[in-house]
């Protein structure tokens, strides 16, 4: 007599599952709060393949801002039309994957539904947090090699990923150092135990990225800015005796945006969000920290405009989930994957006569460990 194989999967369950999944993933990812469509976008989330010369590719579209004065009165239009400067950025997709497997027997149905569910949780939690560390250190121009304490990513896959090579260090007009008094030119050398994060660096910083041009995002007719910092920077402005000044002239937050929800703060056009996968050097060894000695512990802290970071996932629905049965079907494995992409655009900046990152600027500054 035939038995009921209880781990076999129909096509529309596998469709639940794989939905579930990504949705899942989706609602714990950290940066979810910030993707987009178009150009008005934090992270703009690009989810269709364009045709181009080339074939089919996943495109950005960056069109910088029009600097000609038009033409006044009765003047002729036709001829005098100012050429949008598109800059066009492919974003390269590679597949991630993770797998889990059972211990014991399985031979139940009771058995199989949760085993399901407890792989659901664990791999669309995984899934999460790796989207969300790729997409940190994208932006923050670190490679795949490391993780984002600064320590070493030992035997991870991710260094080959095809957009892996993508990832730039921060551009000159985009990279500064807070020295504790102002902010100066980048460098993680020149990083010192007196940059402790101030209010006025968040102040500076705001006019910075105003006087670069670097677009903001826009809520009830306000311009603002997303800073990802790390909760022992957030710590450290609080205890400035004229961050709590700040707070009171704050003005009232845009409560329907998505990159409010979370937010610490919002204070002097900045939209304040806390993340511990925001970089840090506290997982590099000694010699290879920050400073001129390499030993001095700091963060780099990111400021967001329009744009500052592309996220390809073309796959409609839901992740991929595949089922297989090991050891006599006793033994019950779920992988789950993903193709996705990630690239921080650049372009030439106009005003800085340079190539540039288009909408994020860090900020290399001193942050001890918390702890003992």
């Amino acid at each position: 007599m035939a038995l009921t194989n209880f781990a076999a999967l129909q096509p529309q369950q596998k469709v639940y599952w794989s939905k579930k999944t990504w949705e899942a993933a989706r609602d714990d990812m950290f940066v979810n709060k910030f993707l987009g469509d178009g150009e008005s976008a934090i992270i703009q989330h690009i989810t269709e393949l364009t045709q181009t010369e080339k074939g089919t590719q996943v495109i950005m579209n960056l069109v910088a801002d029009l600097v000609g004065d038009g033409v006044t009165g009765d003047n002729w239009r036709e001829g005098n039309e100012e050429e949008m400067e598109a800059y066009f950025q492919e974003v390269n997709i590679d597949l991630i994957s993770n797998a889990v497997r059972s211990k014991g027997k399985l031979a139940e149905q009771k058995s199989v539904i949760d085993f399901r569910r407890l792989a659901k949780g664990r791999l669309s939690n995984w899934l999460a947090q790796r989207v969300d560390e790729l997409a940190i250190l994208t932006l923050s121009g670190i490679a795949y090699t490391f993780n984002t304490d600064g320590s070493a990513r030992v035997g991870s896959a991710f260094p080959g990923l095809s957009f892996a090579a993508d990832v730039s260090a921060p551009s000159s007009k985009r990279y500064l150092t807070w020295d504790g008094s102002n902010l100066v030119a980048g460098s993680t050398a020149t990083v010192t135990t007196s940059g402790t994060p101030k209010y006025k660096m968040i102040v500076d910083l705001i006019a910075y990225a105003k006087s670069k041009r670097i677009r903001p995002v826009i809520s009830g007719g306000k311009q603002y800015y997303v800073l990802l910092v790390q909760p022992g920077t957030l710590a450290a402005l609080k205890m400035d005796p004229l961050w709590q000044n700040g707070l009171t002239n704050a003005g009232a937050r845009g409560d329907n945006n998505p990159w409010f929800t979370g937010a610490t703060v919002t204070v002097d056009g900045a939209i304040i969000h806390e993340s511990n996968k925001v970089y840090t050097t506290w997982g590099a060894a000694s010699g290879s920290k920050w400073g001129a000695d390499g030993t001095v512990e700091g963060t780099r802290t990111l400021l967001l405009g329009s744009q500052a970071l592309g996220f390809a996932d073309i796959e409609q629905g839901g992740a991929g989930w595949v089922e297989k049965l090991f050891n006599y079907d006793t033994q019950m494995g779920v992988s789950l994957d993903r193709f996705i992409g990630f690239k921080k655009p650049k372009f030439y900046s106009i005003y800085d006569k340079s190539v540039e990152d288009f909408g994020v600027v860090a900020v290399d500054h001193y942050l001890p460990k918390a702890g003992v």
